[in-house]
C-alpha cells in the first residue's frame, strides 16, 4: 500500500510515541472532535458529516467493488454477522491475507479516483453467477 506509506513516511517519529498522528498522548488517538473540525477547515468542507460516515463509505464502496463483508467486517474490526452466535465459536479466522488483498484493492481503487485513469487490479467474477 504504497499511497498509505508515503503518507506515514512524512510523519516526524517522536520519542516515547508510537502513534502517528495526533497528540501521540496515552494509549491512541485522542481528540477525534478537534482534530475533525481542523481536517473540515483545511478542506473547506461546510457540510455537516461524522468521522463514522467514512467508515461506513469505505464499506460500501468495498462491496461495490467487489470484496466480501466478511471481510468488510474484519477490515473495519466488526466481527458480527459471519462471527455471531456459533459460527464466531469455531471460526477463529483474522483473515490478515484477504484483509490485506482487499485493502489493496482499495488502494488501488482511490488511487484511480484521486489521480483518474484505470483501475489496475480487477475483481473475479463469482463462480457460477450467470450474466
Amino acid at each position: 500500500m504504497p499511497l498509505a506509506l508515503d503518507i506515514i513516511r512524512t510523519v516526524p517519529q517522536m520519542v516515547n510515541r508510537d502513534q502517528l498522528f495526533g497528540t501521540r498522548s496515552g494509549s491512541g488517538f485522542s481528540a477525534w472532535d478537534l482534530r475533525k473540525g481542523e481536517l473540515d477547515e483545511r478542506c473547506g468542507i461546510a457540510e455537516d458529516w461524522t468521522l463514522h460516515d467514512l467508515r461506513r463509505t469505505v464499506a460500501t464502496r468495498m462491496a461495490d467493488i467487489g470484496v466480501q463483508p466478511h471481510i468488510i467486517e474484519a477490515v473495519l474490526n466488526h466481527y458480527g454477522g459471519h462471527r455471531a452466535g456459533i459460527a464466531g465459536v469455531y471460526n477463529r479466522s483474522s483473515y490478515t491475507r484477504e484483509m490485506r488483498a482487499a485493502l489493496a484493492l482499495w488502494a488501488d481503487h482511490v488511487c484511480a479516483l484521486v489521480k483518474g485513469g484505470e483501475r489496475k487490479i480487477v475483481p473475479l467474477s463469482m463462480r457460477g453467477k450467470k450474466a
